[in-house]
């Protein structure tokens, strides 16, 4: 037997036997689920498998500066969104949780939009997601999570192919009086390749207002190929950690300067790392 045909009847062993030890763990009740609702052991076994072929073989995702981020403790890891749906915020996920020496969860604030969806706000939960709120947000700092949050929020995956990595406004910097008040670093994040999934040339408003959504896309191929249209293509993608940034010199997460100036910062360093990986990156697609 050649080795690569035994290698893959071994990795199929594999996955048996760890769907197997699964299913006997839940019959068991051999699991924890915190306040939040996250479920590790569902995440690790259900939700990172599905995600990570997704990271490694359908995006190529390539991740560097992990040594920003923590081993262990709190921080907040601020990232730009894009994309259309979501999925800059699962492979960020997926990527600490493989690659990260510590493999850390990271806790992701999401928008009400996600917990208004039966079975989706379940899932979202489980997976370690939460509503993105101050008060969710420092309690999970406080606990020595890794948070991560997306502050441009639908602006920022509903914008238009055209603008593609020009940074939507940060909202009111709330991210920042979160990381001041719970005295941990921020870590800014920038994310190279969610632009041209789902390339957004247009927004039927008006389908939007019915369906009670942020924006309804129309791509190249969605919706005029139906479901296959909602299949991403196959960019290639790089998600690069900054050094942190210390929140330790601002004085209050009151002080609307001090907030402000921080938010700025971090804006700063996310546009200015896009703009290199761009360039670095070359072609989306090869």
């Amino acid at each position: 037997m050649s080795q690569p045909q035994a290698g893959h009847r071994d990795g199929w062993r594999q996955r048996v036997a760890g769907a197997a030890d699964f299913v006997r763990r839940r019959a068991a009740g051999d699991y924890e689920v915190d306040e939040s609702g996250f479920d590790p052991d569902f995440h690790a076994s259900v939700v990172m498998p599905v995600s990570r072929a997704l990271y490694r073989n359908w995006f190529r995702v390539r991740m560097r500066g992990l040594e920003h981020v923590p081993a262990a403790g709190p921080a907040l890891v601020v990232a730009n969104h894009s994309g259309v749906l979501p999925l800059d915020a699962i492979m960020l996920q997926s990527g600490l949780f493989d690659e990260h020496p510590s493999h850390r969860n990271l806790r992701l604030l999401g928008a009400d939009l996600v917990y208004a969806i039966p079975g989706l706000a379940g899932l979202a939960r489980k997976s370690g997601h939460t509503r993105a709120c101050p008060a969710e947000a420092g309690r999970l700092l406080s606990a020595g999570e890794l948070v991560g949050v997306f502050p441009e929020g639908f602006k920022g995956i509903g914008k238009p192919f055209s603008e593609r990595y020009r940074l939507q406004r940060f909202g009111r910097n709330g991210f920042a009086a979160t990381a001041i008040q719970a005295g941990v670093p921020i870590i800014p994040c920038a994310i190279v390749g969610a632009e041209e999934i789902y390339p957004m040339i247009g927004n039927a408003e008006s389908l939007a207002r019915i369906l009670r959504l942020p924006y309804f896309p129309v791509t190249p191929l969605f919706p005029w190929l139906g479901p296959l249209g909602a299949i991403p293509l196959p960019s290639n993608w790089i998600i690069e950690f900054c050094p942190p940034v210390p929140t330790a010199e601002y004085a209050t997460a009151g002080q609307a300067h001090d907030v402000a100036e921080l938010g700025g910062k971090v804006r700063d360093i996310i546009q200015q790392k896009l703009d290199l990986l761009v360039v670095e990156r070359g072609p989306a697609f090869s």
